[in-house]
Order: structure tokens, then sequence, then C-alpha cells
């Protein structure tokens, strides 16, 4: 079918990046006659273009890390998903000539920690932000050839050691020096959204159909499953959940699979993006009980996560006149929003990790990739802003996360409700963590765990229509009406801090109003 497909494609060379379309770069090596098939339309194509180089000894590591950058922002230029750096064809002739070059032999750097690494993992850990690259070694007429495959780069230039190439013509140039194509880069990032990238290609409708679990989009936009698979591909196409590329032959995208794949691992670099639930004994890292990886898109196994993370959170029990029940520690819906959140607002461009749930004794911390677009001290009162605006309207409109603006209002006020200490939103260089702590008392809260509560009780109120007092703040952390010198402290220690200001008259200070310092 592989040859069948090239044949038949308008273009030949565009065609030979269809089956490394259905993996990710990494996933699935090119077989000997591939690289041997690909090899030879590179030679009889087009030749060097903007997004292909060919070399044939030349192996500085430095050098290759500048055209990786080229060849990658170049590929995205041109709306290509891959560029390509060859060695082993004359770069004037297009013959093959073989390559001494031996990639994975290769080691780099001196002494130290980082010294003897290997060229492709020491490559990939000085590119911004992250891309796949994977070299294919192999025998072309019987000359050894080597491949550096590249994804495009997406979302941001790929910078080399904090510099971003572009090839201008068949030459490396620093990106700085060509500013119309860094404005026509930086456009077609605008225009190109990750929701609507192609996750696989070149499917038949069956294929469409063994990779996307269709059935829970149905079930959660509340419409009846079609009896014929006619209509259903017409629903997937209409939603964007797949594209028609040629008559009979479909593309499913980024977001149709991140939502409603069987199985992410089967979408290359999307695999990464699987949700990850690890519980551990104790408070730290340390004994690792069990873990488990939902391999599902985020709409089709939704429900099954919420309910997996629930079961495995400790309950109290609660002594009723005539009966005992179990009652949860934490609030479901703060689970649910927190969780949804991290699903849509990570930063899918990073790679090499994905969001991740972690339940310890005293805690849990839900992590995605990506730092937030806004100042976590504004996520009560602001509008969330996503990167992946289409997936977070998606998510909506199945009902899987709160509406806009109102998820955190929520998780803060049943986290009050628990009578919880505050949840911490934490901000590290590639990752945005929300903490949900278990039932603490008072007496053994941090002086920033009470700040922050009177903060987020102060803002909650605030975008409820009223403002905080001592007696609110009382009921909030459950100290007793006798002990209101103690919500005065805390307040105190906000405004301090910068947190919270006075509201309106403060003659009588029982009758004092608080609300926080952006109101």
């Amino acid at each position: 079918m592989y040859d069948k497909y090239i044949h038949e494609s308008p273009n030949r060379l565009e065609s030979l990046t269809q089956r490394r379309l259905q993996s990710g770069i990494n996933e699935v090596d090119m077989t000997p006659d591939e690289l041997q098939q690909f090899v030879k339309e590179l030679c009889v194509s087009q030749g060097e273009t903007e997004w292909i180089e060919f070399k044939c000894n030349n192996c500085n590591h430095e050098e290759m890390g500048e055209y990786i950058s080229a060849l990658s922002n170049s590929a995205a230029l041109h709306s290509k998903p891959r560029g390509y750096m060859v060695w082993g064809i004359c770069d004037v002739t297009h013959k093959i000539v073989g390559t001494q070059f031996l990639p994975k032999k290769k080691k780099v750097g001196g002494q130290g920690k980082n010294g003897n690494q290997e060229l492709e993992s020491w490559l990939l850990n000085h590119l911004t932000p992250g891309i796949e690259a994977c070299f294919h070694e192999g025998l072309v007429d019987g000359l050894p050839v080597v491949v550096l495959e590249i994804q495009a780069a997406f979302s941001h230039p790929v910078r080399f050691k904090n510099n971003a190439f572009i090839r201008v013509g068949s030459y490396k140039k620093n990106l700085r020096e060509y500013p119309e194509k860094e404005r026509k880069l930086w456009e077609h990032f605008q225009h190109e959204s990750f929701e609507m990238g192609i996750a696989r290609e070149s499917l038949t409708d069956e294929q469409v159909f063994q990779e996307i679990d269709y059935s829970p989009y149905f079930e959660l936009s509340d419409l009846p499953l079609p009896d014929n698979r006619a209509t259903i591909i017409q629903r997937l196409k209409a939603e964007g959940i797949i594209k028609e590329v040629v008559p009979g032959r479909y593309a499913i995208t980024n977001i149709g699979a991140v939502l409603f794949a069987h199985d992410l691992e089967r979408f290359g670099r999307l695999g990464r993006k699987a949700l990850r639930v690890v519980m551990y004994q104790g408070p730290n890292r340390v004994n690792t009980l069990k873990e488990h990886l939902f391999k599902k898109g985020y709409a089709a196994a939704f429900k099954e996560i919420i309910a997996y993370i629930n079961d495995q959170l400790p309950r109290s029990e609660e002594i009723g006149a005539a009966l005992r029940r179990e009652v949860r520690l934490y609030p479901e819906i703060a689970i649910r929003e927190l969780v949804a959140n991290a699903l849509i607002h990570q930063d899918f461009v990073l790679t090499g990790n994905g969001p991740m749930v972690e339940i310890f004794d005293n805690r849990i911390e839900i992590t995605n990739p990506g730092r937030p677009l806004i100042d976590t001290l504004r996520f009560i009162d602001e509008p969330p802003r996503s990167r992946n605006e289409g997936l977070a309207r998606f998510m909506r409109r199945l009902k899987i996360c709160e509406e806009r603006g109102s998820g955190i209002d929520k998780v803060i006020f049943n986290v009050e409700l628990f009578q919880l200490p505050p949840p911490d939103f934490r901000v590290t260089d590639t990752s945005t963590i929300t903490v949900l702590f278990s039932p603490t008392k008072l007496t053994d809260m941090s002086k920033d765990d009470k700040i922050r509560a009177c903060y987020q009780h102060a803002s909650l109120q605030w975008v409820s229509g009223t403002q905080m007092t001592n007696i609110s703040l009382r009921n909030r952390l459950g100290i007793k009406d006798s002990n209101y010198p103690i919500a005065s402290r805390i307040i105190k220690d906000s405004i301090k801090k910068g947190l919270l200001k006075s509201y309106g008259d403060q003659k009588a200070k029982k009758t004092a109003k608080y609300v926080p310092f952006w109101a």
C-alpha cells in the first residue's frame, strides 16, 4: 500500500513523509528498503531545498545543531512536517557517494557529568523548545548513508544554544539577520494551531475507526450514535477530529487524537501526553505504591480518570444517628476541575513530559507541562487564557470542565466548604503545579498558608459580589468567635504582604471589610 500511495501521489517527495506522519519520529525506524527508497527519491527530486541538506562526511556537532534549528524552522516556514539532513550524498551532483559518519558511535563533551554524551541526546538537550529528531542509518546501493529526520518547528522558532537559524537558499543563516523570514515564521505559528495539526495521516475510514473512539463523542455531545459509517465520518470531519486529505483518505488531527484516541501511544509524541496517576506511601516520593497510565484520549477516558483518582483518595468515616458513612476528604468537583485544567492548559510543545496526578498521604499534586499565561494570584478572578483555545472550547462543550472563568472559583469554594487548607498554585521553569492539602488544623498551618487562605477567601468573596470581614474569615478557617484576634492578625499579615486592602469606612473594626489588592 505504501508503494502504491507513492506512485499515486502528485508530489513524489511530499509522499515520502506519509508513513513517517503515521508515527512519531522516534517511534518507528525506517526499514532498509524504505531508507533506500527514501534517499533515492531525495536524490532525483528538486535536490537541496530550504528544508533538506546534503552532506558527505561533515559531522561537526556544533554546526549540526545549527542546521537542525535552521531545517526545523525552514520546514515550518514551508509548511512541511519534517526537515532532513542527509549524509552520503554529494550536494552538487546529488549522487550517492557514501559517508564515514557514524552518529550512534559519536560522543560529545569532555570531562564532567556532561562528558561523553551520545550525540543525539546532546543535540536534543541544546534545542529549545524541545523537538523530535532521529538518526536513520543504512546502505543505499551498497554505500553507507545517514538520514537525520527533524520535526518542524511549532509555536516558536527552534533555537540551538539560544540562537535561532534559518535556511536562505542553500545557506544556513542566523534568523535575526532576516527579519522578513522571522515575521513570516511567526505569522505561520499564529495561523497553525496545535489542535488542527496532523497526528496521523493517510488513513482509510476503517483505520480511522481503529484509532478513534468515537462513541464517547456522541455520548458526551448528547447525540444519537449513527447507524452507518458515512454519517460518523461526516460528523468527525465537521468537528475537526479528522480531515479528508484526498477522497477516501483521512488525517486525524491533534485535537481528535488528544480527546478520542483509543491509544495515545499510537500517535508518536502525543503518547507522552497521556495522563499518569502515581500513588505514594507517605509524604514524599521514596516509596511508590502504584502507577497508572491512561492511554485513551482525554474525553474518552475522563470519567474513568476521575473515578480512578477518587478511588485512591483517603476517606473518613462519619457516624450519624443510626448509620455510618464514608466521607471524601477532598471535594470531587475540585479534583475534576483541576485535572481538566491541567489537560487543557498544558504546553504541548514541551516534549518529554505530560500531565500527572501524584497522590501523597497529606496532599495531591496536579502537574501540567508549561508555565501559566496569567499570574497565579489572578487564577480566581481572571478568565483563563489557554494556549489551546480549541481544546478548551471542545472540552467545555462536552461538559468536561466548567464554563469559562468559573472553574477555580468552584475549586476555592469547595475547598472552603470542606475546611481544607488553601490550594497552592506553584510555577517552575517548565510546569504548573496545583497542590491540594488534606485536612489540617489551623495551628499546624504555616503563616504563608494562613495568608494564602485569607487572600483566596477575599478574592472569592469579591467575585461573589461581597467583601471579606473578620467574621467571614473566622467561618472560613473555623476560628471561634472568642478568638477573633487570630483572624485580625492574619488579615494584618495579608495587608502587610500586599495581598489585601481595606474597603470603605474602617472606623468600626467589627464591621471592617477587606478586598484583594487588585479589586
